[in-house]
């Protein structure tokens, strides 16, 4: 009974020095530096406490000791430490209906580089092919030892690809043929490397959440203005995901049809957000016949033009977007909205302030209206929240956000559920970062 007892509060103390260290990479990410007495402070740990986990982190590469702090007070000059953007690294993998991108994203979230096709999604077996000949050339520009510390990868792609397409006016092509194909799995067996899966508004709300003004706003609404519209919801600091990992699934939201002479007809009285927010509505509007061929730089050429097309458009849509967004702070009373997408300035501001007017003009007597923001990474949200998603579940103290508070070996880890969502290559920098769970 005695050594029961050794033996759990052996386990307790391990979990809990591997949440700390977690916590230590998480208050670096956010701050980008720290000493070694801020960190004490923040994980209320004493000097000897904090100095073993700091020197662990360092002798495993994920932290750096980068100079001293010169200012001015009696004392030796602090030691800055930060994040070793070498220390680890991981791909993100965004698909949607026009479009796929593969990035490799170091371990301080910057992207080192990409592949990007702006085409109608093709076969599974086609694009899977395009995928796996991008992952191998991002691969290829690191070293073999940077190699073995790729912790995953992160897949976001709209849930139900081969559905809504009348709405968004699509051609069937191939994406009937997505209905049960499971990409995760098939990446995983062709890369030998643990797939991370998501929804691609979820997604690109970790990414908001964890290095964008989630760092300062615990509640918001995000969405994300792509090919179609997509959302992700934070509150009290958490992303919600819902039971079927669909919350804040604004392109499913009633709204009335479209006023535009281009809009495909409405099979109801009403119509679907997603049929009016949404790029291919603007690209629909702007090549009525050929709008598939259209590139997101023929998108962004008629914004910096404020062609009449994409006035019509972006009125239209946010007149639709106004109304979902009064429907969702009845619901939620969410003081922020956070919008981002794929089309680059002027539209990001030129859009907020048309939004925001719409969603004033629509406020019922007596109520406010939520703060519209601008996102931190516009049409790169979706590939770093993807990216974001094997290094949040590896070495965030928060990971569990995302699997519903279950331990990340099974949750959204495609089928790796014998290493603990971490890649044996990976294990190797550190076991003792290798199981993700909480104290209680």
């Amino acid at each position: 009974m005695e050594e029961t007892r050794k033996s759990g509060r052996g386990s307790n103390s391990a979990q809990l020095r591997r949440y700390n260290e977690r916590i230590v990479l998480q208050i670096l990410r956010r701050a980008g530096e720290a000493s070694k007495a801020e960190l004490a402070r923040a994980v209320q740990l004493t000097n000897a406490a904090i100095g073993a986990i700091i020197q662990d982190l360092i002798e495993e590469g994920f932290i750096y000791e980068a100079g001293k702090r010169h200012d001015g007070s009696r004392g030796q000059p602090a030691t800055i430490l930060r994040l070793a953007p070498r220390g680890a690294f991981s791909f993100g993998v965004r698909l949607d209906r026009t479009n796929m991108e593969t990035v490799l994203m170091d371990f301080s979230g910057q992207i080192i580089d990409r592949r990007l096709h702006d085409l109608i999604l093709p076969a599974p077996e086609r694009a899977l092919e395009i995928l796996i000949n991008d992952l191998a050339d991002l691969r290829a520009e690191l070293t073999q030892d940077e190699q073995d510390r790729i912790t995953g990868i992160g897949l976001a792609q709209p849930f139900n690809l081969g559905a809504w397409l009348h709405e968004l006016g699509l051609p069937e092509a191939d994406f009937g043929k997505w209905e049960d194909y499971d990409l995760a799995s098939a990446l995983q067996d062709a890369t030998e490397l643990p797939v991370f899966s998501e929804n691609d508004g979820t997604a690109a709300a970790v990414a908001e959440l964890f290095y964008g003004l989630g760092r300062q706003n615990d509640n918001f609404l995000y969405l994300f203005l792509g090919p179609a519209i997509g959302g992700g919801l934070v509150l009290k600091g958490d992303v919600v995901r819902g039971v079927s990992g669909n919350a804040a699934d604004v392109a499913m939201m009633p709204v009335p049809p479209s006023g535009l002479s281009t809009a495909p007809e409405a099979r109801h009285t009403w119509d679907l957000l997603l049929t009016r927010a949404s790029l291919v509505a603007l690209a629909r509007h702007m090549a009525p016949d050929n709008f598939e061929t259209l590139k997101r730089k023929d998108l962004q050429d008629a914004v910096g033009r404020s062609d009449k097309q994409f006035q019509e458009w972006m009125t239209d849509c946010a007149e639709a977007l106004a109304l979902a967004l009064r429907s969702a702070y009845a619901m939620l009373d969410m003081p922020l909205v956070i919008i981002d997408g794929d089309l680059g300035s002027p539209f990001p501001e030129e859009f907020r302030k048309t939004l925001q007017a719409a969603v004033e003009a629509a406020a019922p007597e007596k109520r406010q209206s939520p703060d519209i923001d601008i996102g931190s990474f516009g049409q790169d949200a979706g590939a770093i929240g993807a990216a974001s998603l094997p290094q949040f579940f590896n070495f965030s103290p928060r990971a569990a956000i995302l699997t519903g508070g279950k331990d990340t070996g099974t949750a959204g880890a495609g089928r790796n559920e014998d290493n603990a969502g971490f890649p044996a290559r990976a294990a190797r920098l550190g076991s003792h970062l290798a199981t993700p769970n909480r104290p209680d």
